[in-house]
């Protein structure tokens, strides 16, 4: 099997990072047999050959382009990348980022996690938007099947592509164990990342505009009288940016972290010994910071949008993002619950997110790839 790397700059593409890189892990412990060769660029070449080269199962080929330059990688992937194929013949091509070459020696199965560029434009520039929009559509209807991660992304690629569900397949993401490994509450840790020893409320996400950052800043300025708790803000400054700075002007600059570039450590920590975790985002294909805040035992405030019911479940409590008087009005309920109820509650959390595992990722995954082969 061939593995589609070269959308990946390590760092700079989110969740489908961890997508490919949990998946992947997975796959090469469970499916030994499967020989893999991933197709790297200039970027991710070396991060591809820590994570798998130990692996006697995986090769590596490096394309000669930077994915940094993103029109340079969309023309590689549909003339170089199928020269490459037919040199190393595979019976399936991966395609886990969004986008897959015109034509290829073998089948192809593409991954779609969402169809956020069409819901939320303002996350893209103009040019960008409409060659995403191009290459997804090609993409969807060439592939012989389409992977995506969950029920509510698997109807927004049908209404958007016209797709028959049945070439749909759906893998849910899983959650890593470690999130819930009890984390020792080190001073030195949480004074270098909070300055301080007062409770927080945390959110981990980028600040693009469907991640709703501003309205969760404008609900905290509701609290900030209530209750002595800091706003922790775990993600990259992104298209978003200006609504949330002129959010966060308006709190006690006392009161507010941003923090990037977190351990796995660092964060599960961070998770941890929150007194709340708030993700108030419009739009998710999946929403993998909601299932790792439950794994790690803290409550979680997140909105009824996209497919976060659909993984939260009965285990967390929704506002509604436009209303910073709602989400306020649920974050304070969450914060004064009981120390019984917030144990009864965290638990139920917690064994619910266990049953998503990378390794059901993974078979699930495997199980695609040989329909097509």
């Amino acid at each position: 099997m061939a593995i589609n790397t070269l959308f990946l700059i390590p760092g700079e593409v989110g969740g489908s990072e961890t997508y490919l890189r949990e998946t992947l892990s997975a796959i090469v412990q469970n499916h030994p047999a499967i020989e893999l060769a991933l197709i790297t660029n200039r970027e991710n070449d070396s991060w591809a050959r820590e994570l798998f080269g130990p692996f006697p199962q995986c090769s590596f080929q490096r394309a000669p382009i930077h994915a940094t330059n993103r029109y340079a990688r969309i023309a590689f992937e549909q003339t170089g990348l199928p020269l490459f194929l037919n040199r190393i013949r595979p019976d399936l091509l991966w395609s886990p980022g969004y986008t897959m070459p015109w034509s290829a020696p073998c089948a192809q199965v593409v991954s779609i996690l969402d169809m956020q560029y069409r819901t939320h434009p303002e996350d893209m520039g103009i040019l960008a938007r409409g060659v995403t929009h191009a290459l997804v559509q090609m993409a969807a209807r060439r592939a012989d099947k389409i992977i995506t991660i969950s029920r509510f992304a698997q109807g927004e690629i049908k209404r958007a592509t016209g797709c028959p569900v049945e070439k749909i397949e759906v893998t849910h993401l899983g959650v890593d164990p470690a999130f819930g490994t009890p984390v020792e509450k080190s001073e030195g840790i949480r004074h270098r990342l909070i300055k301080g020893s007062a409770p927080y409320l945390l959110c981990v996400a980028n600040s693009y505009p469907h991640k709703n950052l501003h309205r969760l800043a404008e609900a905290f300025a509701h609290l900030t009288e209530q209750f002595p708790h800091r706003l922790v803000l775990v993600g990259r400054p992104r298209r978003g940016e200006s609504l949330l700075a002129q959010a966060l002007a308006r709190l006690p600059a006392d009161r507010v972290d941003r923090i990037q570039g977190l351990s796995r450590a660092e964060l599960s920590a961070l998770y941890q010994h929150a007194d709340l975790f708030v993700f108030p985002s419009l739009y998710e294909g999946f929403g993998l910071p909601v299932l790792e805040a439950m794994m790690a035992g803290t409550p979680v405030v997140t909105t009824r949008c996209a497919s976060l019911p659909e993984i939260g479940g009965t285990h967390v409590n929704y506002a509604d993002g436009r209303d910073p008087a709602d989400l306020a009005a649920q974050m304070a309920a969450v914060l004064a619950w009981s120390p019984a109820q917030r144990y009864a509650r965290t638990r139920a959390a917690q064994r619910h997110a266990s049953f998503f595992t990378w390794s059901r990722t993974a078979d699930a995954t495997v199980a695609v790839w040989h329909r097509c082969v």
